[in-house]
This record gives C-alpha cells, structure tokens and sequence, in this order.
C-alpha cells in the first residue's frame, strides 16, 4: 500500500447512544450490546423505541444561551468537535485560522427544532416563533457556530448525501487537505431524527423493525431474522491533517486515511441497486488511491443497517470483491444516526485499526445462504488490521467508502 498524499486521523470526537465521547462509545461497540429502548416520545407509535443518547443535558455541556439557540444535532456536533480539537492535542488560539477548515454534514440537519417552531406558529401565531429558527436548524447550522466557536476561517460548508452523509463529509475534508487548501480539517456529521414525525414516515416505509417487545434485539445486522433498522441518534467529528503539518507539531497519528471514493447508484430513490455496481466501482477505487488490492483489506466496518435489501446487496458485494475480510456493524449497538452513522462508524474502524480491536456485531444468530461473510459474533476479535474499509451507502443511491491504514 503506498497510501494516498499523506493525510492523517489526530482526533476523534463522538457523541453516541452509548454516551458523550470516545470512550463509552467504544466501550459499548466492544461488547456488541444494543443500546435500543423504549422511548417515551414515542409512546403510541408503531415503533415506539430506539436508540437516543442517555441523559443528555445541552446545558450542562454548553451552558443555556447556546442550548436556547440550536437543534440537538447541532449540540451533538459542538460536544463531537470539542472532543476531537482536545484529543488532536490542536490549540486553537495557535493554529493558522485560514488553514483550517470544517466539513460537517446532517442528514436531517434540524428537524426537531423545525417541528417545535411549527407547533408554536400553529398555537400561538407568528409572533412566537424563534427569531433563531434558521441559523439553529439550518443544513449549516452547526458549520457556522463551530467557526464562530474556534475562529476558523477557512472554507467550511455542510453536506448531506443522506446515510453516507459523514463518510462524504470526511472524502470531501481529505480532498481539500490534498488540493493544499488547508492544513487542518474537522471533518463528520450530526444528526438528531428521533422525533414521532419521522419515526412515522420510516415506520411507513417499513423501514424500521418492529421488534416492539423486545427493542435490545431489534437491530440485527446480516441476521436472517433482522426486519429493519432502529432509529438513532449521534454525531462524530475527525480531525484530519496533513502528515507534514501533523509531524511539525509532534502529534500522534491514530491512522491515516489513505483512500476515498464517492459513486452514485442512479437506481431508486429508496432502494439500493440489487447488484451493486456502483458500490463495486466505490469500493476499487478507494481501493486504487490507497495504493492497494482487494486482498490486503483485512477489516470492514459495513454499512449493515438490519434492512432485508441492504444487508442482502452488502453481504454479496463482499464476497464478490474482497477476500474474506473480518466484518462488524456497529448499528447493531447503536442504531441508525442517518447521517451522522458514518461519521460514527469511520471512527470506530479508525479505532480498529488502532487498537486491533474488531467489535462483534449485536444480535447477530445466523446468516442467509449465500450472505455468508466473516462476520465478528459474541466477543470481539483481537488482530492486527492494517487495511480497513469503512462502507457507507445512503438513500438515493449514494455510496461512499473510506480507506483507513495503519501509521
């Protein structure tokens, strides 16, 4: 592998239905325990649990001005992006503000605060919605206070190409750093959609599982009982830099991202292509940046949302492409963030490839014929990983792969 222009993790930020930050995130993902329950809010639903971030107290983290004036998912993404500038050892009253910039992206950007305005404007009129309406639940919402919050001026915008939304996010941040626009990237997404109206809509869709009486189990990846996925919510933020600039300062590397690649299905506005071709295409030509071959992935972080299409067509894909690499999904413990799940999940295979940790997959008994994949089951596995791929596939068709390799 000869890598791909020298770009590299030095940070990582989480907020996570196992917890705010690293840690208790991949604590949980270790252990291959759901974090699905019942939720209260959405009492009389189809669907009435999920998989929410516990006892999340925005006051606390960024005192009530900040809390009053932004979405969740936007609180999601400052605590993420605090995190990760600390874990990269950046200071930021340092640091070149012109040379740092910020790509986070929302699948649903905000969503629960759109919902309580409307509410509000139908109740009590005009005159009481929140003059903070856009700027707190904009696509750009959480972008514009984080270069606020750290005195970035570089180029920083939102994405959003729905669940692999974070993944995008990520590619994009790297391509910059490689064109030399700028040194430093804080680079993932957030999302917030555990609201009833969109829990409704997916339920509609039969998109989520209906495993009502028992929720810890709902989410079950590859499994041949799995019926559809839960929702969650989350965010992760990774800080990228050059090599060079990370090396002048002396900071560790976690792992360096030596390839990305984004396709298009152009197949169903819902439905992923049942032949996968343009996740093939993503997959090689991650693959051909890095530098490597399909027979040197040792590790996936799959897409693996518990939907009976998706998980099919992944399964397929992998062992149609690569040479039996080990396999873990980590919505099978923490839901599905929409957007902010690849964001989660790139940082939890830049962990793997860290530690040499692989987490098993949650709730996972037994695969489809014709779906086998070294999936990791019960406990995790220990190993040296020196490839990883993490896939992440979205509505609409979009397909978005990264390539992390050790330093």
């Amino acid at each position: 592998m000869s890598g791909s222009r020298g770009v590299v993790v030095t940070g990582l930020g989480m907020v996570t239905p196992a917890g705010v930050g690293v840690a208790p995130t991949w604590q949980r993902v270790r252990s291959g325990v759901s974090t699905a329950g019942l939720d209260p809010e959405l009492k009389g639903l189809p669907v009435d649990f999920s998989c929410r971030v516990p006892h999340f107290d925005a006051t606390a983290h960024l005192g009530h001005a900040l809390t009053r004036t932004s979405d969740r998912h936007v609180q999601f993404a400052l605590l993420a992006c605090e995190e990760a500038i600390g874990d990269a050892r950046l200071v930021p009253a340092d640091w070149e503000p012109c040379r740092v910039s910020v790509v986070i992206g929302s699948g649903m950007s905000g969503v629960g605060n759109f919902i309580t305005q409307h509410l509000r404007f139908l109740d009590k009129g005009p005159r009481h919605v929140s003059p903070h309406l856009t700027s707190a639940s904009g696509p750009s919402s959480a972008v514009g206070l984080i270069t606020l919050r750290y005195g970035i001026t570089g180029p920083a915008f939102s994405v959003s190409t729905a669940c692999a939304t974070g993944a995008t996010a990520i590619a994009v941040a790297a391509g910059l750093l490689r064109a030399g626009v700028c040194d430093v990237a804080l680079a993932g997404a957030a999302d917030a959609p555990v609201v009833p109206l969109l829990a409704s809509g997916f339920a509609q869709m039969r998109a989520l599982s209906r495993r009502c009486d028992e929720p810890g189990r709902a989410s079950r990846p590859f499994d041949r009982e799995r019926d559809g996925f839960v929702l969650g919510e989350g965010a992760a933020v990774l800080v990228l830099e050059t090599e060079a600039h990370a090396r002048a300062r002396q900071a560790p590397a976690r792992a360096r991202l030596i390839g990305t690649a984004m396709t298009s299905d152009a197949y169903d506005p819902v439905r992923p292509d049942p032949e996968g071709r343009a996740a093939e295409t993503a997959i090689r030509r991650a693959l051909d940046e890095a530098g490597a071959h399909a027979g040197e992935v040792d590790h996936v972080n799959s897409h693996g949302t518990s939907t009976v299409a998706n998980d099919a067509v992944e399964a397929r894909l992998i062992r149609r492409v690569l040479h039996s690499p080990s396999v873990t999904a980590t919505k099978g413990a923490l839901g599905h963030s929409l957007g902010a799940a690849a964001a989660i999940e790139a940082a939890c295979t830049v962990l793997t490839v860290q530690s040499g940790i692989i987490p098993p997959t949650a709730n996972l008994t037994e695969q489809n014929a014709g779906e086998e994949v070294d999936l990791v089951t019960g406990t995790a596995r220990r190993g040296q990983v020196s490839l990883a791929l993490s896939h992440s596939f979205g509505f609409g068709g979009h397909n978005a792969v990264l390539a992390f390799g050790r330093v």
